[in-house]
């Protein structure tokens, strides 16, 4: 167990988060309430949500909307909002519509009360036009006039070089709840669901530098509420893996002081498994990444209120669908998967993200394609962790 200072004993304690050791009974069971699909935009495929809960008990969730299909030029940022813990939520509201692919959304509210919305922008649909241009014409169910005509216009907006300098990590900031956003910003790193804070109030963000290297992997720190960033620490890759192919992490403070970051990965060894790396100096050092186990991606972490960790992930083979796992030992292990859902037509769904609601009980929002619908949607769980 580590050692803890009297100072970041107080400090934890004053934050509800003094549990130096944890003890649970039996294995935890997810109680599923209810599943319902939440898109308000049924036209439009949605995808790669995130969902933050404020310290009003507004709900926030932010997706890659007004799209066509998964790889496409037309993604937008989306916001949607509910003050009634996800019974309702409010129409989307666009918060950026860039000159090309606007993809996975994460939001996060600062302790001063800012909101910060993160994405990254993709040119991934061209050598998908590049090929429509050549097959169209035989192949005019997959690629009818209207919709080749749609995607040449928007990509014609802009010359090739002018779609270059697009590419990029975006951070938009709201310092008013959501009423107005400054322009969008380069937060150097990116990752589906953005930045996380600590007990302390430090804003941290664990990500990839996706189209400067597009191997540097680490974590990201702000001082002054989301403005502006420096990398704090790299994240050593393990043995015998390449660092390109890690991916999409997220980051949390555990209960007893601990930085835990999971990672998306790609190398041979446990492919499409999530990996984890810990931190016990704040972030200024990290442990070499090693499997938990977990097959499934990406991984969005939760402290519970009872100091326990809540990883949430997409599960992309059968049972398709979304799974939870619980920590009560600071991430040292995690239990048996929760399932959250299992009726999923296929792979294309997931990134899961998780908010614990005042009466304890948790929500869950997705993305997914189901059957006989040409979009994916946006769906939600509402339940409860028992054990």
């Amino acid at each position: 167990m580590l050692t803890l200072s009297r100072r970041r004993l107080i400090v934890l304690a004053g934050a509800g988060l003094a549990f130096p050791q944890l003890s649970f009974g039996a294995a935890p069971t997810a109680r599923i309430s209810s599943v319902r699909i939440i898109s308000l935009r049924p036209g439009h495929y949605h995808g790669w949500p995130t969902l933050a809960r404020r310290s009003s008990g507004e709900l926030l969730l932010v997706c890659s909307g007004g799209r066509d299909a998964h790889v496409c030029p037309f993604g937008q940022v989306e916001l949607m909002q509910s003050r009634d813990d996800g019974a309702t939520w409010t129409f989307p509201r666009v918060l950026l519509d860039g000159p090309i692919d606007d993809r996975d959304a994460g939001v996060v509210e600062t302790p001063k009360g800012t909101l910060l919305v993160t994405t990254f922008s993709s040119l991934a649909y061209e050598p998908i036009l590049e090929r429509a241009e050549k097959t169209a014409p035989a192949d005019a169910a997959a690629w009818p006039p209207v919709k080749l005509a749609a995607w040449r216009a928007v990509h014609a907006r802009h010359d090739s070089a002018t779609r270059k300098r697009e590419l990029g990590t975006w951070m938009l900031r709201s310092t008013d709840g959501g009423v107005t956003w400054a322009p969008r910003v380069d937060c150097l790193v990116n990752s589906p669901h953005g930045p996380f804070v600590t007990a302390e109030g430090r804003l941290l963000y664990a990500g990839k530098d996706l189209w400067k290297s597009g191997r540097w992997i680490g974590v990201c720190e702000s001082t002054d509420d989301g403005q502006s960033w420096r990398k704090l620490s790299e994240i050593p890759a393990r043995r015998g893996d390449d660092p390109a192919a890690y991916h999409e992490l997220h980051g949390v403070q555990a209960a007893d002081g601990r930085l835990v970051v999971h990672i998306r990965n790609h190398n041979g060894q446990h492919e499409r498994e999530t990996l984890q790396t810990d931190s016990a100096d704040g972030g200024k050092t990290w442990s070499e990444p090693r499997s938990i186990g977990v097959w499934g991606l990406p991984s969005h972490l939760l402290r519970l209120r009872d100091g326990r960790l809540l990883m949430s992930y997409g599960h992309r083979r059968k049972p398709f669908g979304n799974q939870a796992r619980v920590s009560a030992d600071h991430g040292k292990t995690w239990s048996e998967p929760l399932t959250l859902s299992a009726d999923g037509a296929g792979g294309d769904l997931g990134y899961p993200s998780t908010v614990e609601l005042k009466d304890g009980s948790l929500l869950t929002v997705w993305y997914e394609k189901i059957a006989g619908n040409p979009n994916a949607v946006l769906r939600q769980a509402r339940w409860n962790l028992e054990g």
